[in-house]
């Protein structure tokens, strides 16, 4: 049966088009139960046996849930207890609508077989299809459309049930829908009244989300905050441009400061008058860290927020604060992230939650309440467990990491897989040649290997081979989509978070020795002297024949007894890289550093038992050489092939005012750093040494790597700004780590397309989906940096935990008004030392803001001066833990403490155990 709907629509240009919507109705959707004889379908999906325990339903059933209860409710309808439901597709397109995460979700829950979700597409059922009656409202309209094909499904159900014993219950929070409903006979109940009436579930009714109803039960008359406007003043305001429209990001450090970007430009917002003042004390010793970097840098213009037209809530991770009030059942929750309130929630499992990491979602924040309201979601383990903090730090980064569905799975090749016929027909058969990879220890996800061999005419082909993931995940399946999504992998302290499945990263696509693989080959000729003469590109099949750490290169370049194809390529290929280095550092490249440090693990509890900075070799610099070459040798390829959408990566220039601290800190030993270009900052780098200090220019690279602007993916349609500023390169991009970059991925099918080895497909040449996904893909980056870096502190906490208190040497890397920051080199740790403390009086403090220098009593600070400092964990709050310095040298009376013993503390008690 077909429906149409005419009507007109006025064009840009004043014409008229008429407009006529087919809309197609069908008598053979199904109503997906295993009851039902009626019906014919072959795999249906709610059970005949629907029971749970419920003193308001004693008989089996499926639930229908209108729209705002899977909106507010997605914590509930998620749990595993919640089975045999019916999501109509009113619902289902209505959600999708309001919100995007809230319909990913439920569409998981559907595609999960063991939860029984059936997704009943009433608008396209004849007998459950409506049309809006005149005056009616869309929400309106789409209310009754639930009502009747709840009213269908009881009649149709009891018809097929036997003497009618399976019900179908209506689940809404609307007062008028549940009053309508029990007029036309169906069996309907609020959410919470259905939920609080499940036997045995205590913890299904802390998930309830607070209604707007039951969280005026928990608030005060007073209005704490000023009220936004309404969203029609807003709309008015930005369109005649009394408002300015942006994205708020608060302050990381300090939760009363955040800025806003419009159109790129950050405007700083100030939150002066909040009135959460409870937390104050918690936050004053990330907060009274008074900073200087704000007086020397450009004014930017302030605003205040007034409006709020799109929210970004989601479950926070933290501890709940018991209640004094003895058998209370509301709490207050402190989130782990500093910038979140504490947030009041309803739950009568306080006892077991004290002491365990908890997820709360938010649920409203009523305008005369101090805190706003949430309900408990889940439990994640006990605080300080290992397990525990890793999944807290991989939420609170929005990391990805749940296993992969079955439905990305089924898009790998089955097993035992190998090369065909028609692979070798189409691609380089390289198998002959001596190619080997080198990477650091115990890698499994190899992206890469390399070759270098001297060809007849005099000259050396040197190959970069790269594992050939485009070749296994292909555009717009649920494996494609699921790696968009995620857009890197993850490396926390003993763990990877994998972007593509582990049968693609540590197997099929992992270029390991002796196996043959299919890759992406970037093969130039060069001479001696590293200029290329040739380039070419291909699909290719390797067998790489070793898988070498770097000190194992380096063993085999270093030993003059070993003369084998490996070796002489190894060789060859570190030659050219030398050359290759220092053409790029003679055009301005920069050669930065970090505290980088490695961890060494107990193989039995996996906890660290040693801690050192990175120790980099001649063979890093050599792989990192030829993998930045073929990045740009690609990044011209895409270029001139598809100006408008090719994935590239750039590095903006720093503003001049990024390099103050840099300027004032090398002019505090009577260096001069110069900062007109990349050029000159690397050769006054270069030259800034200091006789007897060798740590020094380190020091100072360190500092430089701080001024830096953040390297982003764009795309070349979108931008005209193409320069890698750290590198030097006037165009670049990543084409080398396919296993753990989805950029790479992109890139490769550029790249394929370009050379014919592929077909494209729309979303490749459109070059807004391009710089949208770019936008996702600098995001994931982002929040896995920030991750990383959240392991490394977690892990370094544990090392300290056992070993009381250290004393260290260290350097000043900033000076603050009352604090020095230090950086320990043995560990690559950085601390804080405070001048002020509120348990005794404070010394004499002179800041000069052009040293920038600190006057503790008699003493003066100065930036990269020698201190040593006592290291120790301080464990008081278990939810924020943190590593504590004191001075120790040079000893200022009342302010420095005495040096510990040589033995640890902690290892002295440890008899008992």
């Amino acid at each position: 049966m077909l429906k149409s709907k005419t009507f007109v629509k006025k064009t840009r240009s004043g014409g008229v088009l008429k407009i006529v919507r087919e809309h197609y109705l069908r008598d053979d959707i199904w109503c997906g139960s295993e009851v039902c004889k009626e019906c014919k379908d072959e795999a249906p999906v709610l059970q005949e046996d629907a029971c749970i325990e419920s003193n308001l339903c004693s008989y089996p059933h499926y639930l229908i849930p209108d729209t705002n209860v899977v909106l507010h409710q997605i914590d509930i309808l998620e749990d595993p207890l919640i089975r045999n439901v019916i999501i109509l597709q009113t619902v289902l397109q209505e959600v999708r609508h309001r919100s995007a995460p809230v319909y990913k979700r439920i569409k998981d829950a559907i595609h999960e077989k063991e939860k029984h979700f059936y997704t009943f597409t009433n608008e396209h059922h004849r007998e459950t299809f409506i049309e809006r009656e005149q005056g009616e409202s869309a929400n309106d309209r789409n209310d009754r459309a639930i009502r009747v094909a709840a009213k269908w499904y009881a009649d149709h159900l009891a018809k097929e049930s036997n003497g009618g014993s399976l019900k179908v219950v209506l689940l809404t929070d609307d007062r008028a829908n549940k009053e309508k409903a029990e007029q036309h006979g169906l069996i309907v109940y609020r959410c919470e009244e259905y939920i609080k009436s499940l036997i045995g579930n205590p913890e299904l009714v802390d998930r309830l989300a607070l209604q707007s109803d039951d969280q005026n039960e928990i608030t005060g008359s007073k209005l704490l905050f000023p009220e936004h406007l309404p969203l029609s003043r807003i709309q008015t305001g930005i369109k005649n441009g009394v408002f300015l429209q942006g994205t708020f990001h608060a302050n990381r450090d300090n939760y009363l400061e955040g800025t806003v970007f419009i159109n790129r430009e950050g405007e700083d917002i100030n939150e002066d008058d909040s009135p959460n003042d409870e937390d104050a004390e918690e936050d004053e010793t990330e907060n009274k860290l008074k900073s200087v970097s704000s007086e020397s840098s450009v004014l930017k213009p302030t605003g205040r927020v007034v409006g709020i037209i799109k929210r970004n809530w989601r479950p926070f991770c933290g501890m709940l604060s018991q209640s004094l009030i003895k058998e209370a059942t509301r709490h207050l929750f402190t989130p782990a992230d500093r910038r979140i309130p504490r947030i009041r929630i309803e739950t009568r499992q306080a006892a077991n939650l004290i002491g365990q990491r908890i997820m709360v979602a938010i649920d409203g924040w009523p305008k005369n309440s101090r805190y706003p309201n949430g309900h408990f979601v889940r439990n994640l383990g006990a605080a300080g467990d290992k397990e525990t903090e890793t999944e807290v730090l991989l939420l609170e980064h929005d990391v990805p990491h749940q296993p992969f569905s079955q439905a990305v799975l089924s898009f790998l090749p089955k097993m035992p897989w190998s090369i065909t016929e028609e692979d070798l027909k189409v691609r380089a058969d390289l198998r002959h040649i001596c190619v080997c990879s080198v990477d650091p220890p115990g890698c499994t996800d190899i992206d890469d290997a390399l070759h270098c061999r001297e060809l007849g005419n005099g000259n050396l082909e040197v190959g970069v081979h790269i594992a050939d993931v485009s070749h296994f995940i292909r555009p717009g399946n649920a494996l494609d989509q699921e790696a968009a999504s995620r857009g890197t992998t993850v490396y926390l302290c003993g763990k990877r978070i994998d972007m593509v499945p582990e049968l693609l990263s540590s197997n099929l696509c992992s270029l390991r020795s002796n196996v043959e693989r299919l890759a992406f080959s970037c093969i130039w000729e060069m001479n001696h002297n590293a200029e290329i003469i040739k380039t070419r590109f291909t699909k290719s099949i390797i067998n790489s024949k070793a898988s070498l750490t770097y000190a194992e290169a380096q063993m085999r370049i270093d030993d003059t007894n070993m003369n084998d194809d490996i070796t002489k390529s190894l060789r060859g290929l570190n030659r050219l890289a030398k050359i290759l280095k220092g053409r790029r550092i003679e055009k301005g490249a920069l050669t930065l550093s970090s505290p980088e440090v490695r961890f060494h693990m107990d193989s039995e509890t996996h906890d660290p038992i040693d801690l050192q900075t990175k120790e980099l070799k001649e063979t890093n610099s050599m792989v990192e050489e030829f993998m930045l070459l073929a990045n740009i040798s690609v990044a011209q390829k895409i270029y001139d092939e598809f100006s408008e959408c090719a994935l590239l990566r750039k590095h903006p220039s720093p503003p001049p005012s990024n390099y103050d601290i840099l300027i004032k800190a090398a002019k505090s030993r009577e260096l001069n750093i110069l900062t007109d270009s990349a050029k000159a900052l690397a050769d006054s780098l270069n030259n800034a040494t200091i006789q007897n200090f060798p740590y020094f220019n380190t020091l100072l690279r360190i500092l430089a790597t701080r001024c830096m602007m953040q390297a982003v993916y764009f795309c070349s349609g979108m931008d005209s700004d193409f320069h890698h500023y750290g590198l030097a390169s006037p165009i670049y991009t990543h084409f080398t780590s396919p296993i753990r970059r989805y950029a790479d991925i992109i890139v490769h099918r550029l790249l394929a397309v370009a050379i014919n080895a592929d077909s494209t497909y729309p979303d490749l040449m459109d070059k807004h989906k391009q710089s949208a996904l770019c936008n996702n893909l600098n995001y994931r980056h982002k929040m896995a940096q920030y991750a990383q870096r959240a392991s490394v502190a977690f892990h370094t906490q544990l090392f300290f935990k056992n070993k009381g208190i250290l004393n260290e040497e260290g350097f000043i890397l900033f000076v603050r008004k009352n604090a020095i920051i230090i950086l320990i080199p043995k560990f690559g740790l950085e601390g804080t030392v405070f001048f002020e403390n509120k348990d005794k009086p404070s010394p004499h403090l002179s800041f000069d803001s052009e040293g920038p220098t600190l006057k503790v009593e008699e003493h003066t600070f100065r930036m990269f001066d020698k201190v040593k400092v006592t290291v120790s964990l301080d464990a008081s709050n278990i939810q924020h833990q943190r590593i504590r310095m004191a001075l120790t040298e040079p000893v200022i009376p009342g302010v420095s403490v005495p040096a510990p013993e040589s033995e640890p503390e902690a290892k002295k008690p440890k008899l008992d155990s």
